[in-house]
């Protein structure tokens, strides 16, 4: 079976190519859009990660695409419809990474609530002042976390250890998990209402895009937004207004709408953007010049921990895949 492989850094390659002990693979460090398709019209699996855009167009031109491993858990990069009418399976990634977003999750609380981005460019200036960087403890205060899976509940593990309440929103909620870790479920308006930072842990789908909006940041009254899901999941514009007003207190965000346009430059004279595309470039760049968002560049993830778990999870999806046992499936 030919691969070919995506969003791939050398020391990945070695490992895949150790691993899967066969010839004829391909690998390119860009995403898919950036390769030459003729290059690879003769795969029969494909492999990438979230900014390889696997569209309806893409999988037309691949013929004999039987396979497509994103080395992810989210797969809203990819069509899946036009999978479906292809019979084409898609695996990903469910689970590898949930100690490491989640610490890095309270990287960014800890950053916010101590005010340590302040702190640093403030001393590597050689101003020595602590005017204005009182910062606040955690222990006693309400942390609302939207999306207790995996991640957050590790997320919740780690604030009880800080001595934070906690409020927890999920479709699927598991009471016992909930009696063992003392935490509550509550309603999305009472985590809105209730929270002194609200921390999102959830996929991107119909459901959750912008779940957190102008109606939802109305309810709030000087809140800390933590994102480390998907950037669409809150709309630029509200939290735009929310942070300019005051009831968004301060943001730490590892993903933003439209962050492509916002980290790689080049994808601006790929995509055409429109009208509302340039507004919330614009509105993205406003942000993340305030002194109280801290920004990192969709990082959450990258640990060497997890990335090897990463792809040991896509060299068991492929093998399976090839043994006819297709695990991991989202199609």
């Amino acid at each position: 079976m030919r691969i070919v492989f995506f969003e791939v850094h050398d020391w990945e390659k070695a490992f895949l190519e150790d691993k899967l002990r066969e010839d004829g693979h391909s690998f390119y460090a860009c995403p898919l859009q950036d390769a030459k398709r003729e290059e690879f019209l003769d795969a029969e699996a494909i492999c990438t990660f979230i900014y390889s855009k696997v569209t309806r167009d893409v999988i037309e031109a691949l013929p004999q695409l039987k396979l497509i491993v994103t080395r992810s858990t989210g797969y809203d990069h990819i069509d899946l419809a036009a999978c479906r009418e292809r019979g084409i399976t898609v695996c990903n990634v469910p689970s590898y990474g949930e100690n490491t977003v989640a610490e890095h999750t309270f990287a960014l609380i800890l950053n916010l609530s101590r005010n340590v981005h302040k702190s640093y460019l403030r001393t590597i200036q050689n101003d020595f002042r602590i005017d204005d960087l009182r910062g606040f403890d955690l222990k006693g205060k309400t942390l609302g976390v939207i999306g207790a899976g995996h991640i957050g509940l590790h997320v919740i593990k780690i604030a009880k250890g800080f001595g934070m309440h906690v409020l927890a929103f999920d479709p699927k909620p598991q009471p016992f998990i909930a009696d063992i870790l003392h935490y509550r479920y509550a309603s999305l308006d009472e985590i809105y209402t209730q929270s002194d930072i609200i921390t999102l842990h959830v996929p991107l789908n119909e459901h959750t895009r912008h779940l957190i909006n102008a109606e939802a940041i109305a309810k709030m009254n000087g809140v800390i937004i933590i994102n480390t899901s998907r950037g669409e999941v809150i709309d630029t514009d509200a939290l735009y207004e929310g942070l300019k007003s005051g009831r968004i207190k301060g943001a730490g965000l590892d993903v933003i709408e439209q962050e492509r346009l916002i980290t790689e430059e080049h994808q601006l004279l790929a995509v055409s953007p429109n009208k509302q595309d340039w507004k919330t470039l614009y509105e993205n760049q406003e942000i993340l010049k305030m002194p109280n968002v801290v920004f990192t560049p969709h990082n959450a993830f990258n640990s060497q921990e997890a990335l090897e778990r990463i792809l040991e999870t896509t060299v068991e999806n492929i093998t399976a895949y090839a043994h006819g046992r297709p695990t991991n499936t989202v199609t």
